[in-house]
Parts: C-alpha cells; sequence; structure tokens
C-alpha cells in the first residue's frame, strides 16, 4: 500500500521520516506543488539534515549511519529512502489536482496546514481537504484540528476527530473517508485529562484551564516584520528569536470532539509561544469539589498518571527534573507527566445561595450560604510538539486506518 503525504512542512518532512523507518507502507508519494532549489539533489538534502533533529541516516541507524538516500531520478521525481521509493510531485497545490490516483495512492496525509475546512468544497478557492477524495484517495488525514469557517454548520458526517489511544475506536471506516489527528497540544491535553476523567468523573471537575508554553512554529516570524492588511494579531509579526509571544490554541474547542465529556466542564486554553525548537509544556490547572476529611492529595494525581501508565504507552510517568530539551524525540510519548510538580490545595469556597438561579427565596428570607470544600490541582506534562510526541502518534494513527483499508 502507498501513502501520500501532501506538504514537506515539519509535520511533513518528520512523517516522511516515521514512515521510512517504520516501513508499513510500500512506496510513498510526496506532492510539492513547487520546484524546490535546483532539483531533486536539494530536496534530497533537506530530506537528509534537520536542525532539530540532526541527520535522517543517525536517526535511522544511530552513530553508525551510512548513507540513506540513493538512487535519485530527477526525470520521474524519485529517490530510495532507507530502501522505501519516495517520489515527488511538483505541479499542482491545490488537492484536487494532485496525481493521487495516477500514483496509485489511497490514502493521503495532509501536513500543509492550509485546507482545515471538511465543509468546504472541493473546487472552493485555492481547493479544499475534499478535493484529495476527488483527485482519488478514498481516506485523507489531517495533522490539524478542523476548523469550520461558516458559523452554524456541523461537522460533517463523515468527519472525525480522533487521538490514538484516546478515541481512536470512533472512526469508522464505513462512514469516516476524512480524519483530523487534533493537534500536537490536544493530543498531549487529552492524555493529561483522560486519566482524571476516568477516576473521578466530569461531574466532580467544577472547571479546569491550561496553558501551553510552546516552541516556535513555521507561521512565526524571524525577525520583526509588518503585517499583512487588514492583520489583528500584530504579535505574530514579532521575532520569535527574542520574545516571549502570547498567542491562542484551539485546544478547547478540539478536546470536547475528543472527549465529549469536557463540554459540560468550564475550560480555557490559553498559549504562550517562546524561543525554542521544539519541546513544549502544558500547565493545568483543575477544580475538583472535595470531601475536607480526606481531600484529594498530590500522591493521589501521581498515582493516577502513574497507574494509567503502565497501561497505556503513550503517557509517560516521570519523577525526573527534566527541562525541555530532555523531552525532543522522546518515542510516541503524548505527555510526559513531571510528577515532581504536581501540586495540590484544598480550601472550603463560600457559595451565596442568593445568586444561584435555580434557588428561589422568599421576601426578607436570608438565603443560607454553603461552604463547598474545593481541591485545586497543578499538573505539569510535556511533549515534543514536533518527532517524538505528535507525528509518532499520527504515525501510528496512519498506520490503524491503513491496516482497515487493506
Amino acid at each position: 500500500m502507498k501513502l501520500g503525504l501532501n506538504g514537506l512542512g515539519r509535520i511533513g518532512k518528520l512523517s516522511l521520516w516515521h514512515h521510512v523507518s517504520r516501513r508499513f507502507f510500500s512506496e510513498i508519494v510526496v506532492n510539492l506543488g513547487r520546484d524546490v532549489g535546483s532539483g531533486l539533489q536539494d530536496i534530497a538534502a533537506s530530506v537528509e539534515r534537520d536542525s532539530t533533529y540532526g541527520r535522517l541516516s543517525m536517526y535511522l541507524h544511530g552513530h553508525k549511519g551510512g548513507r540513506v538516500i540513493e538512487n535519485l531520478n530527477e526525470d520521474a521525481g524519485t529517490m530510495m529512502v532507507n530502501g522505501v521509493p519516495v517520489t515527488f510531485l511538483r505541479e499542482a497545490r491545490n488537492p484536487k489536482d494532485i496525481k493521487w490516483q495516477e500514483n496509485g495512492v489511497r490514502l493521503v496525509v495532509d501536513t500543509t496546514g492550509v485546507f482545515k475546512d471538511p465543509t468546504a468544497d472541493a473546487g472552493e478557492g485555492r481547493g479544499s481537504i475534499r478535493g484529495h477524495l476527488q483527485a482519488g484517495a478514498e481516506k485523507v488525514m489531517l495533522s490539524a484540528p478542523f476548523k469550520i469557517k461558516a458559523q452554524g454548520i456541523d461537522m460533517p458526517e463523515d468527519a472525525v476527530t480522533t487521538v490514538m489511544g484516546i478515541n481512536d475506536d470512533e472512526y469508522d471506516p464505513a462512514r469516516h473517508s476524512i480524519i483530523s489527528a487534533a493537534s500536537c497540544t490536544t493530543t498531549c491535553l487529552s492524555y493529561m485529562i483522560k486519566p482524571l476523567m476516568d477516576h473521578f468523573g466530569a461531574d466532580r471537575m467544577l472547571s479546569a484551564s491550561m496553558v501551553t508554553v510552546h516552541a516556535a512554529t513555521g507561521s512565526q516570524q524571524v525577525l520583526d516584520r509588518l503585517p499583512a492588511a487588514g492583520a489583528r494579531d500584530l504579535r505574530k509579526n514579532r521575532s520569535i528569536l527574542n520574545n516571549i509571544i502570547l498567542t491562542t490554541t484551539g485546544a478547547a474547542k478540539a478536546l470536547a470532539l475528543v472527549i465529549p465529556e469536557m463540554k459540560s466542564i468550564g475550560f480555557i486554553a490559553e498559549s504562550v509561544r517562546v524561543p525554542t525548537s521544539t519541546g513544549s509544556l502544558i500547565v493545568l490547572v483543575l477544580n475538583l469539589q472535595d470531601e475536607l476529611e480526606r481531600p484529594v492529595k498530590r500522591d493521589l494525581i501521581n498515582s493516577i498518571y502513574r497507574d494509567y501508565a503502565e497501561n497505556n504507552p503513550y503517557l509517560r510517568y516521570s519523577e525526573a527534573q527534566n527541562v525541555s530539551s530532555d523531552i525532543i524525540g522522546y518515542p510516541a510519548a503524548a505527555a510526559v507527566i513531571e510528577a515532581t510538580e504536581t501540586h495540590t490545595r484544598t480550601a472550603s469556597i463560600s457559595v451565596n445561595l442568593e445568586h444561584v438561579k435555580s434557588c428561589n427565596f422568599e421576601p426578607g428570607q436570608v438565603p443560607p450560604v454553603l461552604e463547598v470544600p474545593v481541591t485545586q490541582a497543578v499538573i505539569y506534562g510535556w511533549y515534543d510538539n514536533e518527532l517524538g510526541s505528535y507525528t509518532n502518534m499520527l504515525g501510528d494513527l496512519t498506520v490503524s486506518v491503513a491496516e482497515r483499508m487493506l
């Protein structure tokens, strides 16, 4: 079975690394949609070397790694990468015009981050995610959360958002043709929330908030530049080399697609970009309704994660004192819980029932005040937002989808 990759940015390139290492697919077809440098030799050089993860040969074979890219054919646009035939298409950028059918590609992973609206028509503007289906693919996966542009439109019946190991069983091969693998942040967050949700239940979760301290992405600027016409967020045009930059994240909305119980919980998600190439951190703050006699303590929180990690390969529990570079390349770890920094605090919260809508009082009646014990828990979770966490889990999900197409 052949795999199609649309785009060779950070996730596209590292997905190529993942799959030439795994060798599940007999051939990989990569659509670039444009000429690159002076030809195939420059494409090979870009594939072989990476400023964050080093050389592909070292990734595949360690310090003894030799040449892994060979047999370049400029006219055919082909090369062998670790023994896997790879074809590069350099003509079409619109998904509907990509020659997937001519190249025998049935499964495509779109890593461009451009085509995120599953409701958009294949012939719309620069194209849409559905264009891959029109071009001959049977299934298309998106390495980003869905984003429906029009207000009031529901998710199409043939689209689903899944995180490997959390809700991938919701994927129905007979019904779903477009699959979002959410985002790196949503993937990490889901593995921080799910163990606690399973233990405490949604009813005890009063509210939650998170901040991701996130490494730089390709959408940011190396140096300051003028914003485009109509741009509202001027911070995106500031240098990532010199600044901590406040931005937004769609993790809260995407998480509700993966863990539906989150819809009943007040949840806020924020993002801060920092000048590192990869290795990110989620700070999760959770408020639990508790019991004063037996309040939730950090040992209980940590034991929940430790036990969950023993039965799920995508969650790692660590009692080491980590820094972000320790997480880079960590294999298929959606989240690495920093157990030494788990903190809890229980306090009694006073609730004036006069302000509770469901409570009605007679004129002159003094509303009672309830004392509600609430525990606030702070949990830290590391993730390699590029190769180690997200790309490896995307690769597992891709193979899982492919196996049900055979």
